[in-house]
């Protein structure tokens, strides 16, 4: 992660962008926090933070100037509820991408005075109910919400939902839960998988098969084909189970006393043994020509 200093700040792009104005360019820099903007001592119309690492749109300096704030593809959870004091003149704010997800957590923005212009697409507050109404309703001056313009008809919508305290006051407490991996369903129908595109990891017991395949190749072709078998994801017709391979010496018996590699890296544990096995094929084949030239 980076800090955002004023070095960066005074080193990082500056330009008239394509509406003539100031524009200072801070995207992509993996910025966590915002700090040190007073660096900028006012002398731009728009700030360009976008993909950076943001948690929370607070810590702002009062910077009069300031009309538009891109914060697109952070992280943001929480908005500072002073950020009207700070930027008086801000019109345009674009959330677009990050992680809010109560109708509450937007309740600051009715502070600043001129947002007309607000994104907060892809953001898991817009699947609440009534979203679009509550933020028309929070934000008096807003005139385009989502790309989309605002309406009277929603407009006067919005004022006669929320009339009610008591209505409002439900919709903040209506809490969403963030989702979690745990809440996602197992899907163990590995052919309804295959069948939607996804790359499904060998089974245990064709990881057993492929190490006992590699260990007894005798060719480079034979590795060569059973490591492009692995990268499609479509094994071998030929290749049976470890407990159908006939078990060739010690390395077959060692082999079956493996650990199992389980899980989503089952496919990196199988490339490292195919790499490691490639080059014991490699030695194996040039000391057999080495020997057959010297003869």
């Amino acid at each position: 992660m980076v800090r955002l200093t004023a070095d960066l700040i005074w080193k990082s792009p500056h330009f008239f962008n394509a509406i003539k104005e100031r524009e200072l360019d801070l995207r992509g820099n993996k910025i966590p926090v915002i700090e040190n903007l007073g660096a900028t001592e006012d002398q731009f119309d728009t700030v360009d933070l976008s993909d950076n690492e943001i948690v929370k749109l607070e810590n702002l300096p009062f910077l009069n100037r300031l009309g538009t704030l891109l914060l697109n593809n952070n992280r943001i959870t929480r908005i500072s509820a002073r950020i009207g004091e700070f930027l008086p003149k801000l019109h345009s704010l674009v959330l677009t991408n990050n992680r809010l997800v109560n109708l509450v957590e937007i309740d600051p923005l009715s502070s600043l005075p001129k947002l007309q212009f607000l994104s907060l697409l892809d953001n898991n507050i817009t699947k609440r109910p009534n979203y679009r109404l509550y933020v028309i309703f929070k934000l008096k001056s807003l005139r385009v919400l989502d790309f989309k313009k605002v309406k009277a008809k929603e407009r006067a919508e919005a004022e006669s939902l929320f009339a009610s305290k008591e209505v409002e006051e439900e919709a903040k407490k209506e809490v969403v839960k963030p989702f979690t991996p745990a809440d996602a369903p197992i899907d163990v129908d590995v052919a309804g998988e295959q069948q939607s595109g996804k790359v499904v990891g060998p089974t245990p017991e064709q990881i057993i098969a492929i190490k006992a395949a590699i260990v007894n190749s005798q060719t480079l072709e034979e590795v060569a084909r059973l490591e492009q078998a692995l990268s499609t994801g479509q094994l071998p017709a030929d290749l049976k189970l470890f407990d159908e391979v006939p078990q060739s010496g010690e390395k077959a018996e060692a082999m079956a006393t493996d650990e199992i590699p389980t899980g989503p890296s089952d496919m990196e544990h199988v490339r490292f043994f195919f790499l490691s096995y490639a080059v014991h094929a490699s030695i194996i084949v040039i000391i057999v020509v080495i020997t057959g030239s010297v003869s």
